[in-house]
């Protein structure tokens, strides 16, 4: 081995009792990979490295190196190869700082993913480049390869709801011009059909001049907040009618104790009675309302109907007919039936068959094929002129219980002699 100076440094602790020596008895750690470099090399052929992973023992211990190699014939006098030379380029500082930078960023990436972080995002304004990270550009509907090669801010912003485009593109403007912080929550459209929120978060860095050369920040996932805030709003509007419909209530329960009722003390028991199967009736809606479906048993459809019915019962065999098989009802379909079947009892009472003394429901289900059906039938209420065209928000909340928790349809018959309800759900969404 034939070597110079700065080969001499490369060498370590091996200098320079290595100069001179045999390459193969050099360096013996690496024997295999030098003998395969000599046959190539005296045998006219070439061989290029790059980061080629190494153990050398150059300061008395294994040492893991990295290094750019390119070996090539040294041609003697006769035209043949006599030898071999090797430029070494050593890369083990560029290599360990590039996996410990990788290491950084993946560790970024799962400190991002785990705040719920979709990514960062690099603006290069005059040029007009967008740099994202994959999963930023994907939440965008963008092609991730484009994050690390960039792409017009106009790809990203096709990515936003139409309704939220406008008003974005013009906050975005807005900051560049002003150089004041950017924050913004809006939708995104997904290729899917999907829409997630998200909240924008960034900042103007100015070049040379101070004229606005960047615009970087970041985007957080915010869909589940806006959901649970909309569950929030629901529950609200909920409760404010729940409230309104209680006093509905107990004036009919009321009227139906002081009807049946001999005595005051009879009365009272009556309506405590009725007052508490309502709360029980009650309990049966609370679970999905309050998002612990998880904490509900299994029950009957039987079991719900009578138990949301049994407030409006007055003893005549007449009031309130039932009948129909034991089919079972999940811990989460059990919120939408009751409220279907609590909203349609309320607007008996105050409208329909049971807000007159004579008037009857007969409910009856059953279940065909894959589907469940019940019919909820009034008669002897007050007569019907006209359809209703106005539908409250109960109303609205049983159906949208029905048709969007639970997969099915209900219709509504208005007859003069009294209202006809159908309902229908398939039994794999009603066991669920």
């Amino acid at each position: 081995m034939i070597y110079n100076d700065a080969y001499s440094v490369f060498a370590g602790g091996r200098h320079p009792v290595l100069f001179g020596s045999k390459v193969r008895e050099g360096w013996p750690e690496v024997a295999d990979f030098n003998d395969n470099v000599m046959k190539v090399g005296l045998g006219g052929g070439t061989l290029s490295y790059r980061d080629q992973e190494l153990t050398l023992h150059r300061k008395g211990f294994p040492e893991q190196v990295w290094m750019n190699l390119d070996y090539s014939p040294v041609m003697g006098e006769n035209g043949r190869p006599t030898g071999v030379l090797a430029i070494v380029v050593e890369t083990t500082q560029r290599v360990l700082m590039e996996r410990a930078l990788a290491k950084t960023e993946e560790r970024l990436r799962q400190a991002l993913n785990a705040s719920g972080m979709v990514g960062t995002f690099d603006w290069h304004v005059q040029s007009d480049t967008f740099y994202s990270d994959a999963r930023f550009a994907e939440m965008f509907s963008v092609d991730p390869a484009k994050g690390d090669k960039g792409a017009p801010l106009a790809d990203y912003l096709a990515g936003i709801h139409p309704e939220d485009a406008e008003r974005i593109a013009n906050a975005v403007k807005h900051a560049v011009a002003t150089g004041e912080k950017y924050v913004q929550e809006y939708r995104l459209l997904r290729k899917d059909g999907s829409i997630r929120w998200v909240e924008a978060r960034g900042e103007c860095l100015p070049g040379e001049h101070g004229k606005i050369a960047r615009f970087v920040g970041v985007v957080v996932d915010i869909t589940s907040q806006k959901n649970a805030q909309e569950r929030q709003r629901l529950l609200a509007r909920e409760a404010d009618h729940r409230v309104k419909n209680i006093f509905a209530n107990f004036h009919s329960l009321i009227s139906l104790s002081a009807r049946s009722a001999r005595t005051p003390r009879e009365m009272a028991q009556a309506l405590r009675g009725r007052l508490d199967a309502l709360l029980r009736a009650k309990d049966l809606v609370r679970p999905g309302i309050m998002g612990t479906e998880h904490a509900s048993k299994q029950t009957t459809v039987d079991a719900l109907v009578r138990t949301v019915l049994q407030p409006y019962e007055d003893g005549s065999p007449d009031r309130i007919v039932l009948n129909g098989p034991d089919v079972p009802v999940g811990a989460k379909a059990v919120t939408g039936l009751a409220l279907a079947l609590h909203e349609s009892a309320t607007n008996a009472v105050k409208y329909g068959a049971l807000s007159q003394p004579n008037g009857s429901i007969h409910v009856t289900w059953d279940a065909t094929g894959d589907d469940f059906h019940l019919d909820w039938d009034e008669t002897g209420g007050p007569e019907i002129d006209v359809t209703p065209q106005a539908r409250g928000f109960g109303s609205i909340l049983a159906e949208r219980s029905v048709t969007d928790e639970l997969g099915g349809k209900i219709e509504h018959d208005w007859r003069r002699n009294g209202l006809r309800l159908k309902l229908s759900v398939p039994l794999e969404r009603l066991a669920y």
